[in-house]
């Protein structure tokens, strides 16, 4: 049965999943790239995003490469696809991942300004969704084909689909650093109330990962 996941998802020790400050030059907010530290040096990431061949295996590599398994769709909002606010415009924005993002799947958009489909390479074609969070998950569970839907964040997407009470698997890094502010994770959050309970906790080679499940 298809489930609805959150993998990878890293948040500071004080809650942050995203630094403030988010721009063109910052995508991740000030200080927002120490948040994901534990990722960049594993074998999935170097491969994966990098196309190299390299990288460190282990614990962090392990849910690094779990994160992609099985994975049918992607569901993520506009300001991880994107830096620019409004309408659309034709300024050539394909995303932050040049001409192969990393996902070889259908992924959603969540937005509120329409947009034709954006084919690239490698298989990935960026669908944008102006219906809300539920047509996005029929639509993506449906090219899903069986597999899971993957939500790729950021903080803000995945609050909403916590509150519907849809998110059925969540795996968060725990990095090791305060930032102070940002976009807070779980701001406004009953966990308990989404039907999450943690599963596991793992300490990886840097940062501890946690796994919650309905």
């Amino acid at each position: 049965m298809s489930k609805l996941r959150v993998n990878g998802f890293s948040i500071s020790l004080d809650g942050f999943g995203a630094g403030p400050n988010q721009s063109l030059e910052n995508p991740l907010g000030e200080r927002g790239p120490e948040l994901h530290n534990w990722f960049y040096p594993t074998e999935t990431f170097q491969k994966t995003v990098l196309g190299q061949d390299r990288g460190a295996k282990g614990i962090d590599n392990d849910f690094a490469t779990r994160g992609f398994d099985n994975v049918g769709a992607w569901i993520m909002g506009r300001n991880m696809f994107a830096h620019s606010r409004g309408p659309w415009t034709d300024d050539g924005w394909k995303g932050w991942w040049g001409d192969t993002p990393p996902y070889h799947v259908d992924t959603y958009v969540l937005t509120h300004h329409p947009r034709p489909p954006l084919e690239m390479e490698g298989g990935t074609t960026f669908h944008f969704v102006t219906d809300g969070i539920h047509a996005a998950l029929e639509r993506a569970k449906k090219s899903a084909n069986g597999k899971d839907v993957r939500i790729g964040g950021g903080a803000a997407t995945i609050r909403e689909y916590l509150k519907a009470g849809l998110v059925d698997e969540m795996h968060i890094s725990l990095a090791p650093v305060l930032l102070g502010k940002g976009e807070p994770l779980f701001q406004g959050i009953d966990l308990t109330a989404a039907g999450l309970n943690q599963v596991s906790q793992i300490p990886g080679e840097n940062t501890v990962h946690y796994v919650l499940t309905r």
